[in-house]
């Protein structure tokens, strides 16, 4: 009896009109949400979760618990795989239908897999320089490097008041602030004489952090910074602070950029330079370096950028073109060593990676500048990029047969009559 409802259940009609309904509501309350939440927060809450708690309504949070995008996406894929089996016979006859619905069920599969597996990273350098690895756009981690041993410890596991004991570290990390976003502000001579630093040590000597609104729109950026205090078993190493600030190279090009325009490039050269120093920690013999970075995906193979080129229609600013000549380079592959060019239209895939034009610094403006070229390429990781291709094409031809199958019909019955 039991078995017979559940079957009932997950093979009903109504169940899917229901899904369909919270479907339609989630991605209206979604759509809304990404004014308080912006893009990547309301994808996250709404859409990439089993359950909802809590809806964002123009800044007030409204009580109510409703299905996530997982949820709905699941039960959708159950419902139509079940009703599938237990309502439509595998003839000839319904073939465009059944043709139709498999292709559904690969869109819902290929759109779980590509939430689950996809990633979208970023790989920035200059020319003559080697990347065997890509940055993560939003994800940042908290590094104790000491020569080839790295212990990275992701921003995620950053809450105040935790205490965090890598086995790879002869000390422990406590986290006294966290801020998912934060501002950085260069202490002039005049500020060292009012206001003390937050610590003594590393690059809050030089610098105050505080406090930032998360970032919502597209075009801006969170940049953590965390204040962690270290103890060993003979007692404090003090307080520190890492940065995004400090360990990124974009964000860094950013600070370049604003005091260039408030005290010039010399001065501004000057105290950017004092932002990036490694910080240093010395206990017991060893030596390790403290920063907060963007989380880091290594490759197999890397990518050294030749020459990055950016050319303008003539007698305007407006870019024409954008290109990266890199270097492959691939030891595990017969020790691969080409060249090939990236540009706007016309990107790299290799290893499973597609890469993209993305940025660039070159040309005038970097001759302007007085920089050296350098280009950012958007890394793209999606195993199941190919499925939204195959599922459309099943329900495009699945429908085609159908309706074939039944103008025939229609017209054969006019011939008789």
């Amino acid at each position: 009896m039991f078995i017979r409802k559940t079957v009932a259940l997950l093979t009903s009609l109504r169940l899917t009109v229901v899904l369909l309904a919270f479907a339609i509501l989630l991605v209206f309350v979604g759509t809304l949400a990404q004014v308080d939440e912006g893009l990547y927060g309301a994808q996250a809450h709404y859409f990439n979760q089993w359950l909802v708690l809590g809806v964002s309504f123009h800044g007030h949070t409204v009580p109510i618990i409703l299905p996530g995008g997982f949820l709905i996406g699941t039960l959708m894929l159950v419902n139509l795989v079940a009703a599938h089996i237990y309502r439509f016979r595998f003839t000839t006859k319904k073939i465009g239908i059944q043709l139709a619905h498999g292709g559904v069920i690969v869109l819902l599969v290929g759109q779980l897999a590509t939430v689950m597996l996809a990633r979208e990273l970023q790989m920035h350098f200059v020319e003559g320089e080697k990347r065997g690895y890509s940055e993560s756009i939003s994800d940042y981690e908290l590094i104790f490097a000491a020569g080839q041993q790295v212990t990275a410890i992701p921003a995620n596991l950053l809450k105040e008041g935790q205490e965090l004991k890598p086995e790879s570290l002869p000390f422990t990390v406590r986290v006294d602030k966290y801020w998912k976003n934060s501002a950085v502000t260069f202490r002039a001579p005049m500020m060292r004489q009012t206001q003390p630093p937050a610590t003594t040590n590393g690059v809050a000597v030089n610098f105050d952090f505080s406090l930032s609104p998360e970032a919502k729109s597209m075009d801006q950026k969170n940049v953590p910074t965390v204040f962690v205090t270290l103890t060993g078993p003979q007692g404090s190493l003090g307080q520190w602070v890492g940065s995004g600030w400090a360990g990124d190279s974009a964000t860094l090009q950013s600070v370049t950029d604003y005091y260039q325009s408030q005290v010039g490039p010399e001065m501004a050269s000057r105290i950017v330079a004092q932002l990036g120093v490694p910080q240093i920690i010395q206990y017991g013999g060893r030596t390790f370096t403290l920063v907060m970075r963007p989380a880091r995906f290594y490759h197999d193979f890397s990518l050294t950028l030749v020459k990055a080129t950016h050319t303008v229609y003539p007698g305007t600013d407006i870019p024409k073109d954008f290109r990266s000549r890199v270097l492959v380079e691939n030891p595990k592959s017969n020790h691969e060593h080409r060249e090939v060019e990236i540009s706007m239209n016309h990107p790299l895939r290799y290893g499973g990676f597609t890469f993209y034009q993305y940025q660039m610094t070159a040309g005038e403006v970097a001759e302007r500048a007085g920089v050296t070229p350098s280009s950012v390429l958007s890394v793209v990781r999606n195993p199941s990029w190919l499925t939204p291709y195959i599922g459309c094409i099943m329900v495009g031809l699945g429908l085609v047969i159908q309706f074939v199958q039944h103008l025939w019909k229609f017209v054969t019955k006019r011939k008789t009559a």
